[in-house]
């Protein structure tokens, strides 16, 4: 794993003469380095935020790299003032954009050295690159999943520099760039941030000797195939019985996308005491004391993964994808060969070996795999 770097990383990218390199010694004012937007004074390091609340965690590890005086926009498609609370300090300020019209003249009139994204397919829906500044584009990935199967084809041409989480996320942007002729990008040896905060959270936890509960988190992916459609009710009424607390952490376009999924397992299980349906960000507390994941093909099952070095039980379901040319590159996405090295791989129709795989977890040791 990689530690999260200095924010050196991003300035390196620009002109020196523009930007000083010695960003963490130096006091910076506005007047220091003046860059436009919607006809006000802000710096040039430009933050376009999560959409959703679990993803905050990224943002912060490249701000706390900043000197305390340097300030940045941090540009919100969602008015959510519990975010804005997260992320405003003395180097951040927070506005919002809005969506429809006004928000897409924002980003094609935007004047700024560098803007800061997780948010894929730059320039092929309603965001586009600026039309009149020369908008220096850097993309942050908020899963440790492979570039090629889990973002949509393209989703990445259209950035300049792009923050990889390892070498496989590397090596699979230069193959597709070389396959498809595009354009090289600049590739920064970045490393995952959400992680570098949870180990931070699970050093803190461990001093304060919290207690293992008998709590299983269920976080599965969102789309057609995944777990709570296919085996959802059943599986929680599986862990129920054998008397384990259920977190329910849906992934956000869940609650849209299928909301009759949801509205049954409400009603099913919202009197049970020991049922918990999460929809926003779990708590650290509450995610640092579980006994183990259960997921599909969600990215946090890498994080719980690394971070507890406990396996993951993984509902065998088919795999999301959104890349109907993945094949053309030969490299196989690294949650596909890393999955039954740090996770057990359960059919939905065998629902039932769960508790017993549960019940061995803290016996069996695949920390040193893992």
């Amino acid at each position: 794993m990689h530690e999260t770097p200095k924010i050196n990383a991003i300035f390196e990218i620009l002109d020196p003469t523009i930007v000083p390199r010695a960003i963490s010694s130096l006091l910076l004012t506005i007047d220091d380095i003046p860059t436009n937007i919607s006809g006000k004074e802000v710096p040039n390091a430009t933050t376009l935020s999560p959409i959703i609340k679990s993803l905050i965690p990224i943002f912060p590890a490249i701000v706390e790299a900043l000197s305390i005086n340097l300030l940045a926009p941090h540009i919100s498609k969602v008015k959510d003032k519990a975010s804005h609370k997260m992320l405003v300090n003395s180097s951040i300020q927070s506005f919002y954009i809005g969506d429809g019209t006004a928000r897409t003249k924002f980003f094609l009139t935007l004047k700024a050295k560098i803007l800061i994204m997780d948010m894929p397919d730059l320039d092929s829906f309603h965001i586009k690159r600026s039309k009149v500044y020369p908008v220096h584009y850097i993309y942050i990935f908020h899963s440790m999943f492979s570039v090629h199967s889990y973002l949509r084809k393209g989703a990445l041409d259209h950035y300049d520099t792009i923050f990889c989480v390892g070498e496989h996320q590397k090596k699979e942007i230069l193959e597709t760039e070389k396959i498809y002729g595009l354009k090289p990008k600049k590739l920064v040896d970045y490393g995952f941030g959400r992680l570098d905060t949870l180990l931070r959270e699970r050093n803190n936890f461990k001093k304060e000797k919290l207690n293992t509960e008998n709590l299983i988190i269920i976080a599965p992916t969102y789309g057609d195939n995944n777990l709570l459609k296919i085996c959802g009710v059943k599986l929680i009424e599986t862990l129920l019985d054998s008397n384990f607390k259920v977190l329910l952490r849906p992934h956000f376009r869940t609650f849209k996308e299928s909301e009759d999924v949801i509205r049954i397992i409400r009603d099913k299980f919202q009197n049970n005491n020991n049922f918990l349906l999460e929809e926003g960000t779990i708590k650290p507390e509450i995610f640092h004391s579980s006994r183990c994941m259960i997921s599909d093909w969600s990215g946090i099952s890498l994080e719980y993964a690394f971070i507890f070095e406990r396996p993951i039980i993984y509902i065998d379901v088919p795999k999301k994808e959104l890349n109907e040319e993945a094949d053309k590159i030969s490299l196989t996405p690294i949650e596909v060969s890393i999955r039954e090295k740090i996770g057990h791989l359960v059919d939905p129709d065998n629902l039932t070996e769960i508790p017993k795989i549960i019940s061995e977890i803290n016996d069996e040791s695949r920390a040193e795999q893992i």
